[in-house]
This record gives structure tokens, C-alpha cells and sequence, in this order.
């Protein structure tokens, strides 16, 4: 089994930046696919991106594209998103989840689940 724990959240301008991270517990994090989600008030869970397990291989949904970068310290037990040119429709709650399967963007696809972290873009 696998906890994890988001971290990195907060305020932050339009155009900003924010490094989001989640920690792993266990020894075999290297052995999961990562993958970071996020869900605004009113609206469902979306796919923000996902990691392979070795780390070189990485998939983006549409919005995020060009602007966030996901990546991973297996010797960390970490997995990071950073965010840059931040924009208000970005504004969510950000989730961070272990699965097996790469490349996935369902919720359904992923195994473990971290608590959320808030991030919240003023314009």
C-alpha cells in the first residue's frame, strides 16, 4: 500500500508559479506511475498529467500543456508538478495518485490518492 501527502499549495497571481509535492511512503514508489489530477468547486476530478515510472516518459492534458512539468526523485520517494504561468481557471484542489498503468488519465486508473492540496490563482 501506498500514502501520500501533497504539499506546495497556496495563493498565487495570475502569471505566478507553484511547485507542487507529494511524498511517497513504502520502499516501492519506483514501482507506480504517478500521476497528479485536480478538481474545482462544482466540477469533476480531471487528469492534469502523468509520469512513467522511470521518469522520462511524461503525458499532459491540453490545458496544462507548455505551462506544468511533472517529475520524479524515486530516491526521494517524490513526485513534483511545477506550475508556471498560472491562470484562474487553474484555481483547484490538486491531487496527487499512484497507479499501474501508464499512460492514464482516468480517476478509475489509479490505485492510491493523496489528500489534496488547495491552489488558488487570483487575476
Amino acid at each position: 500500500q501506498v500514502q501520500l501527502v501533497e504539499s506546495g499549495g497556496g495563493l498565487v497571481q495570475a502569471g505566478g508559479s507553484l511547485r507542487l509535492s507529494c511524498a511517497a511512503s513504502g520502499r516501492i514508489f519506483s514501482s507506480y506511475v504517478m500521476g497528479w489530477f485536480r478538481q474545482a468547486p462544482g466540477k469533476e476530478r480531471e487528469f492534469v498529467a502523468a509520469i512513467a515510472r522511470s521518469g522520462i516518459t511524461r503525458y499532459y492534458a491540453d490545458s496544462v500543456k507548455g505551462r506544468f512539468t511533472i517529475s520524479r526523485d524515486n530516491a526521494k520517494n517524490t513526485v513534483y508538478l511545477q506550475m508556471n504561468t498560472l491562470k484562474p481557471e487553474d484555481t483547484a484542489v490538486y491531487y496527487c495518485a499512484a497507479g499501474r498503468e501508464f499512460p492514464r488519465r482516468a480517476v478509475i486508473d489509479y490505485d492510491y490518492w493523496g489528500q489534496g492540496t488547495q491552489v488558488t490563482v487570483s487575476s
